[in-house]
C-alpha cells in the first residue's frame, strides 16, 4: 500500500465513499447537512446583532432602538438555540446507527461474494486490515463522516457555510476607508487589503499543512509491519480478559502473557514506548505545536488590522466585534476546509483496501435456470468424476468421486479426519465448484441453476454453527419475523419442547446475556438442538447435518436419531458423523478415505467386509464400549 495519494485519486475515492453512504444512509447525510448549516450560521446572528447593539450604546443610545436590539438578540439566540437543539438531536439520532450501517456495507458485500473468496486468506486479511484501520482512530470509510471530536462531512459543510457567512459580514472591512490624511490612511490602499488577505490565507494554509503533515504519520505508520502487527494484536486482545468463552483458561492458567502482550512493546500501537509515541514526542508533536502557533499569529494579525482601522475612525466599536468575530470564523472555516482536504488525502490511503474489498469480483458462474419446485420433492443428485483442490493447494481434497443419491435417502458420510467429508458437503451446497468433473441436479450441471435458488433447497447444520444473542424464535427462523407455531413445532420435534416451556419468555427469550440481563445461557447440547430446529424450520428438500449430535449425550443422541425419519420425512438427510453408531439409522453409508470414496452400502454389508475401512473404523470405536475386564 503506497502512502502517497494524488489529488485526483483523493477526490475520486472520497466522492465514491460519499455515494456509498448516501445510498445506504441518505437520512444520516441529510441530518448531518442540516445540523452543520444551522451550526455554521448560528454565530453570525449574535455577531451581527451584537455589533449593532454595541454601536448603538457607543453612539446615539436611542432607548427604543436599544430595546429592539436587545429583544432581537434574545429572540435570535433563542430561535437559533432551538434550531440547533432540533438539528443536533436529529443528527445524533441518525448518527447513532453509524457503526451498524458501516458494518452493513461490508456485511452485504460478504453475503454476495463467492464463498471461495470469503474463505480465502487474502479476504480475511483484507477485512482484518479494514477493521484495524477503522478502530485506529476511525480511518477508512467511516472517517468520511467525521471523527468524534469533529471534522469529516459535517465539518466540511459547516466550514463552507461559515466562510460564506463570514465573507458577507467582513467584506466591508476592506472597503470602508479611514477618513483624514494622516499616515494611517495608507491602510485605505487596495493593495494593503489584498496583502492582509493573502497573508491570512498563507498563515492558514501553513498552519493546516503542519497539522496535516503531523496526521500523515498515521498513513506512514500503516506501512510499518511492526505497527501493523501491533494493531492486529490490539484488535485481537481488546477486551480479551472479559470474553466468557476464554475466561476459564485465563483463570486456570493465569495467562498474564495476554496482558503483557496487550500493553507492552514497541509494536503495541498505544504503548508509551512504541514508535508512535516516540514520533508524537518528536516531529509529529512539533508540527502540531507549529500549526497552533501560526494560527495564533493569524488571529493576532486580524485583530491588529481591525483595531488600526477602527482607531483611524473607519467604523465604530461595535463593528470591531463584528469584523474580528467574522474574520475569526472565516479563518477557522478556511483552516477546517484545508484540514479536511488534507485529512481526506491521508484517509485515501485507508480507503484503498476498502474499495479493493468492495470491488472484488465474483468468478463463480451464477446460472439462470430456475430450480424445479417439485410437489413430490423428487430430486436426484449425482457427483460425476468430481475432484477438488482448495485454492493455493496442490493436494486433492477430493479425488474422482462418483455417486448418486435421491430425495428420501438417509445418507451417512463417514471417514477419518481429513478424508474429504466436509469438502463433499461444501461442493454439494455449491460453496465451492469442483476443480474437475461435475455435480448434477436432476441431470443438469448445478452451475447452470440460479445460485441462490439452488442453495435454497438445502438446510445445513455446520459443525461450527453459530447462534445469535437474539430471541429463541428469531434464531430458529433466522429472521426478525417468523411463524411462532412452526418454530415451536420444530423445537418439539428435536425434543426441546420441555425446555421451551421453561423459558421465561417462551420463543421471545433472548439467548445468552449479551444484550438482556434475563437472557438464558444454553449448553452446547441445547445449542445443537436449536441449530437442528433452524434447519428443520427452513423446510428444504435436503437436510445436511455435519456432526449434528456431537455435543449431545448418548441418550439425547439416540432420541434425535430415532426420530430422524419423522423429522426428515420425504427429505434427503445427509449426515457427517464420527460416531459410527449413528450410521445404523441410515440406509446408505459412504466411506471416504484420503479424499476418495472407498466404500458404499448399508451398515450390515459394510460391517461384514472385514478388509474394508468401515469395519476398521467400527471396531476401533466399538472397543471403547466393550467391557474387557473379565
Amino acid at each position: 500500500m503506497q502512502t502517497k495519494v494524488s489529488v485526483r485519486e483523493t477526490i475520486s475515492l472520497t466522492i465514491r465513499g460519499y455515494k456509498i453512504w448516501w445510498k445506504i444512509a441518505p437520512r444520516m447525510l441529510t441530518a448531518a447537512t442540516v445540523n452543520a448549516v444551522v451550526g455554521a450560521l448560528t454565530p453570525f446572528v449574535g455577531i451581527y446583532i451584537g455589533a449593532l447593539l454595541v454601536n448603538e450604546i457607543a453612539g446615539n443610545r436611542d432607548r427604543e432602538r436599544l430595546i429592539f436590539l436587545a429583544v432581537a438578540a434574545l429572540v435570535g439566540a433563542g430561535v437559533m438555540a432551538m434550531l440547533n437543539a432540533i438539528a443536533s438531536r436529529w443528527n445524533n439520532y441518525e448518527d447513532e446507527n453509524r457503526w451498524y450501517t458501516r458494518n452493513e456495507i461490508y456485511f452485504n458485500k460478504l453475503l454476495e461474494m463467492d464463498f471461495v473468496k470469503v474463505d480465502s486468506y487474502h479476504i480475511r486479511d483484507l477485512i482484518s486490515t479494514i477493521n484495524q484501520n477503522d478502530k485506529w482512530i476511525g480511518w477508512g470509510i467511516e472517517r468520511l463522516l467525521g471523527r468524534p471530536w469533529g471534522g469529516g462531512y459535517d465539518g466540511m459543510v459547516k466550514a463552507i457555510f461559515s466562510i460564506m457567512g463570514a465573507v458577507a459580514l467582513s467584506a466591508s472591512l476592506f472597503i470602508i476607508p479611514i477618513p483624514g490624511t494622516d499616515g494611517i490612511t495608507i491602510l485605505n490602499h487596495p493593495l494593503i487589503g489584498v496583502a492582509v488577505v493573502v497573508l491570512m490565507m498563507v498563515l492558514i494554509f501553513v498552519s493546516a499543512t503542519c497539522s496535516a503533515k503531523a496526521d500523515a504519520y498515521w498513513a506512514i505508520f500503516s506501512e510499518d509491519e511492526e505497527i501493523r502487527m501491533g494493531r492486529r494484536r490490539f484488535n485481537f486482545f481488546h477486551g480479551f480478559g472479559g470474553k466468557q468463552e476464554r475466561s476459564l483458561d485465563i483463570r486456570m492458567y493465569r495467562q498474564d502473557l495476554v496482558a503483557k502482550t496487550y500493553t507492552t512493546g514497541d509494536g503495541v500501537p498505544h504503548s508509551t514506548n512504541g514508535k508512535i509515541a516516540k514520533v508524537a514526542r518528536g516531529r509529529k508533536g512539533a508540527l502540531h505545536v507549529a500549526g497552533h502557533v501560526i494560527m495564533q499569529i493569524c488571529y493576532t494579525l486580524i485583530t491588529l488590522f481591525v483595531c488600526l482601522k477602527a482607531w483611524g475612525g473607519a467604523f465604530d466599536a461595535g463593528s470591531v466585534t463584528q469584523y474580528i468575530g467574522a474574520l475569526t470564523v472565516l479563518t477557522s472555516g478556511v483552516s477546517v476546509l484545508i484540514s479536511y482536504f488534507n485529512d481526506m488525502r491521508n484517509n485515501a490511503v485507508f480507503l484503498r483496501p476498502v474499495f479493493e474489498f468492495l470491488d472484488m469480483p465474483n468468478d463463480m458462474y451464477q446460472g439462470s435456470l430456475t430450480t424445479e419446485k417439485r410437489s413430490d420433492g423428487k430430486y436426484e443428485i449425482e457427483f460425476r468424476n468430481v475432484s477438488f483442490k482448495y485454492p493455493g493447494s496442490d493436494e486433492y481434497a477430493l479425488s474422482n468421486v462418483s455417486m448418486k443419491f435421491n430425495v428420501g435417502q438417509r445418507l451417512a458420510i463417514v471417514g477419518e479426519n481429513g478424508s474429504g467429508k466436509t469438502t463433499f458437503i461444501k461442493l454439494l451446497c455449491r460453496l465451492y465448484d469442483p476443480t474437475e468433473g461435475e455435480i448434477l441436479l436432476n441431470g443438469f450441471d448445478i452451475r447452470k441453476y440460479d445460485y441462490h435458488e439452488y442453495m435454497s433447497i438445502f438446510s445445513v447444520v455446520f459443525q461450527d454453527f453459530q447462534l445469535l444473542s437474539f430471541g429463541l424464535g428469531q434464531n430458529i427462523a433466522a429472521s426478525a419475523e417468523y411463524d411462532k407455531e412452526k418454530a415451536a413445532e420444530c423445537l418439539r420435534k428435536i425434543e426441546f419442547g420441555e425446555r421451551l416451556s421453561n423459558m421465561p419468555k417462551g420463543l421471545d427469550t433472548c439467548l445468552y446475556k449479551n444484550f438482556e440481563d434475563d437472557g438464558v445461557e444454553i449448553s452446547g447440547g441445547e445449542a445443537q438442538k436449536i441449530a437442528l430446529a433452524r434447519a428443520i424450520y427452513r423446510d428444504a428438500a435436503f437436510l445436511v447435518l455435519d456432526e449434528p449430535t456431537a455435543a449431545l449425550d448418548p441418550v439425547a443422541e439416540f432420541e434425535v436419531y430415532s426420530k430422524m425419519d419423522e423429522i426428515a420425512k420425504d427429505k434427503t438427510a445427509v449426515f457427517i458423523s464420527h460416531r459410527l453408531s449413528s450410521c445404523r439409522f441410515c440406509n446408505d453409508i459412504a466411506v471416504f478415505q484420503s479424499g476418495k470414496l472407498v466404500q458404499r452400502g448399508g451398515h450390515d454389508d459394510l460391517i461384514s467386509d472385514e478388509d474394508g475401512k468401515y469395519h476398521e473404523l467400527w471396531n476401533a470405536q466399538a472397543q471403547y464400549y466393550t467391557d474387557n475386564s473379565g
